[in-house]
C-alpha cells in the first residue's frame, strides 16, 4: 500500500462491529449499506430481471446475505466471489428460559452455540439481541422483527476463589450449570413467568400474545476499540468472522465494474458446521449463481463455463502467533499480527487452498502492494475447517482460504491488527478489479 499507516476503514469497522451484536443484526447492517449504495433486493420466489452492471442482493433467513454486481460481459465470463460468515460462538437463549435461583435471583437458561472460550464470558456486562417472530394474517409467513437491548442486562458471575482454591490450576465448566446468566432480582418464584417475553414485548411495543417464538442470543456490550501504545490493535467481539464480512462488503462497494460478476456471499452457521439452508453446505450459492447466469441471458452451458472461469476467496480468520505460546505454531509458517493477509493451507484439505490458488492470491496481494503470509497447522495439532472446502462440495470452484491473523479466536473479545484490515480490503479490491 502506498500509505500503510493510513487507517482509512478502522473507525468504520468498529462502528460496524458495534452495530452487529448477532448474525441477524450483521445482515441488517450490511443490508442498509447495500441499500444506501443503490443495491436492489431480489425475491427468490419471483422471476429475476437483471441488467449488466446492476447491483442486487438476496437475504436468506435474515441471517445470510448475498450481494452481487452483474458483469457487463458475456454470461459465461464467470464470477469473482468473496465468502465469509455472519455467526460467532456464544450463547443462545432457550425457550421458557426463566429460572428462579437461590437468593431471590432470576437467571436464564441458555445453550452454547459453536465453540466459545467459556471462561472469557464470566463477569462481563452482557445483553440480548436477535430475532422475534410475531403473528401475522398468514400462518406460513409470520412477521419477523429484530430486537436489541442497548444496555447491559445480564452477567455470568464466576464462583469466588475462596470456594475453589484450585480454580487457577484448571477448572472444568458445566455449560448447563456454570454458564447461566443472571437477569434480575425477584421477590418470589411466580415473578419468573414470562419475565423475558414481557421485556421483549415492551421493547418492541407489542402485546405479549403476539410473540410466537424467538432466536435470541447474548452479546458483550463492551464496544470495539483500539489498544496498544500506537493503536496498533483492534479488540472486539465477533472479529471472527464479521471483520471479513465487513472487508468483503467494503471491497464490493469500492471496486469498479468488470466483465465478470462480483459476488459477496456471507453465510450463517459456519460455527456449527454450515449444514443449514443458509449455510455454506447448502446449494444456496449454486442456485444464486445459476439464476444470475440465466437472468443475464445465459443457459446451463454458459453457467458451467462461468464456474470453470470463476475464483473464490474464502475469508475466515487465522491464528496469529501468540507471544506467550509460540510453540503452538508451525516452526516455519507462523503468521504475525500486522503481517498482512494470511493464506491458509492444510495437507488434509480442510482448506480449499492449493498451490495454484495460493499463487493467485499471492499475485493479487503483490499487485495491491500489501504483504502476505502463510498459516499451516503444527503437525501435532489438528485444525478446523471453514467455508472453502465446504462450498466446493456444492460448486467445483478454484479458490483460496485466507483471513486476518487473530489472537484468542472464539474468545468473547478477539484481537487483531488494525493495519491488516486495510491490507485485506486493498487485496479484496484488487481481486474484484483485476
Amino acid at each position: 500500500m502506498s500509505n500503510p499507516e493510513s487507517l482509512l476503514h478502522i473507525d468504520d469497522l468498529m462502528t460496524f462491529m458495534d452495530a452487529s451484536p448477532v448474525n441477524f443484526f450483521a445482515v441488517e447492517t450490511m443490508r442498509r449499506r447495500l441499500e444506501a449504495a443503490d443495491f436492489i433486493c431480489l425475491d427468490q420466489s419471483e422471476p429475476w430481471t437483471l441488467e449488466p452492471g446492476g447491483r442486487y442482493y438476496v437475504i436468506k433467513n435474515g441471517s445470510a446475505i448475498f450481494a452481487f454486481v452483474a458483469g457487463n460481459g458475456a454470461p459465461s465470463d464467470g464470477f469473482k466471489i468473496i465468502s465469509a460468515h455472519s455467526d460467532s460462538p456464544g450463547f443462545r437463549i432457550k425457550p421458557h428460559a426463566e429460572i428462579a435461583a437461590p437468593g431471590g435471583v432470576l437467571k436464564l437458561n441458555t445453550e452454547v452455540y459453536g465453540g466459545p472460550i467459556l471462561y472469557t464470558w464470566f463477569d462481563r456486562p452482557l445483553s440480548i439481541a436477535g430475532r422475534v417472530i410475531l403473528r401475522s394474517h398468514d400462518p406460513l409467513h409470520p412477521e419477523h422483527q429484530l430486537v436489541k437491548f442497548d444496555r447491559p442486562l445480564l452477567t455470568i458471575p464466576h464462583l469466588a476463589i475462596h470456594f475453589n482454591r484450585s480454580v487457577n490450576d484448571g477448572n472444568h465448566l458445566s455449560k448447563q450449570k456454570d454458564m447461566l446468566p443472571v437477569l434480575a432480582m425477584i421477590n418470589n418464584a411466580a415473578e419468573r413467568d414470562n419475565y423475558l417475553i414481557n421485556m421483549v414485548a415492551d421493547q418492541l411495543g407489542v402485546d405479549r400474545s403476539e410473540i410466537l417464538d424467538f432466536d435470541l442470543s447474548l452479546y458483550d456490550t463492551t464496544p470495539a476499540c483500539l489498544v496498544g501504545a500506537n493503536d496498533e490493535f483492534i479488540t472486539s467481539g465477533r472479529l471472527d468472522d464479521l471483520s471479513m464480512a465487513y472487508s468483503a462488503l467494503s471491497a464490493l462497494l469500492e471496486s469498479h465494474d468488470s466483465s465478470m460478476t462480483r459476488v459477496m456471499a456471507v453465510f450463517d452457521n459456519e460455527e456449527t458446521g454450515s449444514g443449514t439452508k443458509q449455510g455454506a453446505a447448502s446449494p444456496e450459492l449454486d442456485y444464486i449463481l445459476r439464476r444470475v447466469c440465466s437472468a443475464l441471458g445465459g443457459n446451463e452451458e454458459d453457467n458451467l463455463r462461468a464456474i470453470a472461469k470463476s475464483f473464490m476467496v474464502s475469508a475466515d480468520n487465522a491464528h496469529g502467533i501468540h507471544p506467550n505460546y509460540p510453540e503452538k505454531q508451525d516452526p516455519t509458517n507462523h503468521p504475525r499480527l500486522g503481517g498482512g493477509p494470511v493464506i491458509k493451507i492444510n495437507a488434509n484439505c480442510k482448506y480449499m487452498t492449493d498451490a495454484d490458488s495460493a499463487a493467485v492470491f499471492r499475485v493479487i496481494c503483490e499487485r495491491a502492494g500489501v504483504p502476505y503470509q502463510y498459516f499451516v497447522n503444527h503437525s501435532d495439532v489438528a485444525g478446523g475447517s471453514t467455508l472453502g472446502n465446504i462450498l466446493t462440495s456444492q460448486i467445483p470452484l478454484r479458490g483460496v482460504d485466507m483471513g486476518a491473523a487473530l489472537w484468542a479466536m472464539h474468545s468473547v473479545r478477539e484481537t487483531a491488527s488494525a493495519i491488516d484490515h486495510e491490507y485485506i480490503i486493498a487485496a479484496f479490491k484488487e481481486f474484484y478489479n483485476c
